[in-house]
């Protein structure tokens, strides 16, 4: 059996606040202009204080379905697959579910920047056991909210890493498909990096207080292990499946800053016009990036084309996808 992508959507908030009217936000004491050099990011989408992560990943859910021309009742696997979700419990995907009015099987998969692509995988895993017969994998974003508000420039360094941040939706329909489809995954994890970055507030290490609540990281940390082992991940799809960069009409990469996608170029080779570029417009949006990337470039696509879909996320974890557009 095959088992491929058939229905791309993806959702925007339409607010949007430019990169200066951030960091003036942040510190009014920072070099005019800092941010928008040091990450390459103009502008970016904040979503509404009545819209959550469920209500980003409903529009692009309903996006998805449309593409494919099917009903929510079709669907008997939800997966909601995203860093951001609206609490800590119920799983995320009841609410998006109820919200569509699907009846599947409902849950989440969370894995950082890599949990839409995690999701996608498991997904087609559950088909082709059989346990799922048609899924719909959907992520809701809002990592702006992990944002420090205006502070000193001791914690605006400590927290610079969560002012690339964008919100944004995605979803993909997953089900058995004559040719082409997902040809082949890989994952590759160096946990002893969990530190690295992240969001530490709501589980059972601080479950609560508004100091957990801000996203804090390395950077520099996390981009130094993602350039030790991304090169390595694509030379054996390159080994295991024999296709080249060429071979590829677009390879979708995560996207953190402007120049974070400068050094992926140079370190992997991967030619620059093969990029969909969304960081300098959108931001970082977590694990959306792909799923919007993917939804821009699905018009376009004609059956046999491939994509190549490259996945970072925190803890540290790296992951492939190649697709072939049935």
């Amino acid at each position: 059996m095959r088992v491929g992508i058939t229905g791309v959507g993806a959702h925007l908030p339409e607010h949007e606040v430019t990169t200066a009217e951030l960091q003036e936000r942040v510190s009014a004491r920072l070099g005019r202009g800092l941010f928008a050099r040091l990450t390459g990011i103009e502008r970016r989408r904040i979503a509404a204080a009545d819209e959550y992560a469920s209500t980003l990943a409903l529009h692009a859910a309903r996006a998805a379905l449309a593409d494919a021309d099917l009903d929510p009742l079709d669907v008997d696997l939800l997966l909601f697959a995203s860093a951001s979700r609206d609490m800590v419990e119920p799983a995320t995907a009841h609410i998006v579910q109820a919200a569509l009015g699907s009846r599947a099987h409902a849950l989440d998969v969370t894995n950082a920047c890599n949990s839409f692509v995690n999701g996608i995988d498991l997904a087609r895993s559950m088909i082709l056991a059989g346990r799922a017969r048609r899924a719909l994998v959907v992520t809701g974003e809002t990592p702006t909210r992990a944002m420090r508000p205006a502070t000193g420039l001791a914690d605006a360094r400590r927290s610079f890493a969560g002012y690339t941040f964008g919100d944004a939706g995605a979803a993909v329909v997953v089900e058995p498909v004559g040719r082409g489809g997902i040809l082949d995954i890989d994952t590759e994890t160096h946990s002893e990096h969990w530190t690295a970055g992240g969001i530490p507030g709501g589980g059972s290490r601080h479950p609560r207080g508004d100091e957990h609540t801000y996203f804090t990281g390395d950077g520099h940390r996390l981009r130094s292990v993602f350039e030790k082992v991304g090169a390595g991940i694509l030379d054996r799809v390159r080994s295991r499946t024999g296709l080249e960069h060429a071979d590829y009409a677009k390879i979708l990469v995560h996207q953190v800053t402007l120049p974070y996608l400068d050094r992926f170029v140079e370190v992997t080779g991967v030619p620059r016009d093969k990029l969909e570029i969304t960081v300098t417009g959108l931001g970082n949006m977590a694990s959306a990036t792909l799923g919007v990337q993917l939804a821009r470039i699905h018009p376009s696509l004609a059956p046999g084309d491939r994509v190549l879909f490259v996945g970072l996320g925190g803890g540290v974890s790296v992951m492939t996808m190649v697709w072939e557009r049935s």
